[in-house]
């Protein structure tokens, strides 16, 4: 596999930019990452983060909201954003001849949004909605219940879209505070890849950026504690029960992080994957059952998720019980770990056909390591994974049962193993 053409460029001030050159596309993709999500936040101002990403787009000094919104959708381009518990991204994805008017915008919205109090109270009810919204699809809600559970009182555990009461809260001076702690040059990474020239492109960025000042800005918290066995129910009047099993995972550059990726992948990774033929295929307990991981900076949360009526769900509790338990007696088969390598290796090199895709990999490389994994190294340490790493590391996961289970439905009480 021939490794991607990539250039950083780091400021004065910190902040990171990498630029990725593919060739044969007529687009770029352009992303301003922060790291800053709602791991920074505090029980008082829980989904200011996400809070903010909203309001990036109300309006600057010189552009309206509907400038905003036309600016980019004039020139058949897009543009969005997302907040995750560590990150927070606005991005867009024009014609490589639209490049410049997508990084007038995106940078004109990062330095420059008006924060106006008419647009915070407006926008303030939107999100309420969203809120609203998540807590009416228990199939979305249960895995916020599920790391909640597992890591009480830490911020991690808390919803990236904070609560009804918490959004209530938030005043102007808290999101202005909040930016000027959260926003800080070393946390910033400004990521393009498509069609461009490296230096050119840099270029353009630097000077967009390298008047940001040097601050102090928020620490990360330190890691949650350990998961233990605990359940948690939140009785709703539902047809189904919502069911999440978890254990404590690994951090984002653990070791033994390729070996995880092809243990999900042979547990619930997909069609042919243990939980989908045992719980789905060959029994039709579930329409939906899979498992997954979430890695953050040091510490991680490994999930299996399964929706199932009421009269099923102790047998698919059972079901996924079992199937931790066989993988940590038996591990996996040759065959199982052929599979696996060649369906991630396959996604990976599929996702690279994307101008997005690449984007959001220089983006997520730079913030959580600090460098860009080039394909090759991860085909590479993907194809070194063996059975026995495999069946250790399922040894180290499952093996003394310290998990967490959490639902949602028509159950009186929650559930512990």
């Amino acid at each position: 596999m021939n490794d991607v053409d990539v250039s950083k460029l780091t400021l004065p001030n910190g902040v990171r930019i990498v630029t990725e050159r593919m060739e044969g596309v007529q687009s770029v993709a352009l992303g301003i990452w922060v790291g800053a999500g709602s791991r920074l936040e505090n029980g008082q101002n829980s989904g200011v983060s996400h809070f903010i990403e909203h309001l990036m787009f109300k309006g600057t000094g010189k552009r309206t909201a509907k400038d905003i919104a036309e600016a980019l959708d004039g020139v058949g381009g897009q543009m969005n954003a997302f907040t995750s518990k560590e990150c927070t991204c606005y991005y867009t994805r024009t014609l490589d001849e639209h490049f410049d008017l997508a990084l007038d915008v995106l940078s004109d919205m990062f330095f420059n949004s008006a924060f106006k109090q008419e647009a915070i109270d407006m926008e303030r009810g939107v999100v309420e909605e969203e809120i609203r919204m998540y807590e009416d699809t228990p199939d979305d809600l249960i895995h916020d219940l599920l790391v909640q559970t597992a890591w009480p009182d830490h911020p991690l555990g808390r919803p990236i879209l904070g609560t009804l009461e918490s959004l209530g809260g938030i005043r102007r001076a808290e999101i202005l505070d909040y930016i000027g702690r959260a926003y800080v040059p070393d946390r910033v990474v400004v990521a393009a890849a498509g069609r461009l020239e490296h230096e050119e492109i840099q270029q353009k960025i630097r000077l967009r950026f390298e008047s940001m000042k040097q601050v102090q800005g928020l620490d990360t918290p330190a890691a949650p504690a350990a998961t233990v066995p605990v359940g948690s129910n939140q009785w709703k009047d539902t047809e189904q029960i919502q069911l999440c099993l978890g254990v404590n995972g690994l951090k984002v550059d653990d070791a033994d992080i390729y070996s995880l990726h092809v243990l999900n992948n042979v547990l619930g990774g997909g069609l042919s994957s243990r939980l989908v033929q045992s719980i789905r295929e060959e029994r039709g307990l579930a329409y939906s059952v899979y498992s997954y991981h979430s890695a953050f900076c040091d510490t991680g949360l490994f999930a299996l998720y399964a929706g199932t009526s009421p009269s099923k769900y102790q047998e698919v509790l059972d079901l996924l019980l079992k199937e931790l338990e066989s993988l940590v007696e038996k591990g996996i088969t040759q065959k199982e770990l052929e599979k696996a390598q060649e369906q991630i290796k396959g996604s990976l090199i599929l996702g690279l056909e994307s101008a997005s895709s690449r984007m959001s990999r220089l983006g997520k490389n730079e913030l959580a390591l600090n460098r860009m994994i080039p394909p090759s190294e991860v085909v590479e340490r993907v194809s070194a994974v063996t059975l026995e790493g495999v069946r250790e590391l399922a040894g180290r996961l499952f093996r003394e049962k310290k998990i967490t289970v959490s639902t949602i439905g028509r159950l009186e009480e929650a559930v512990r193993l």
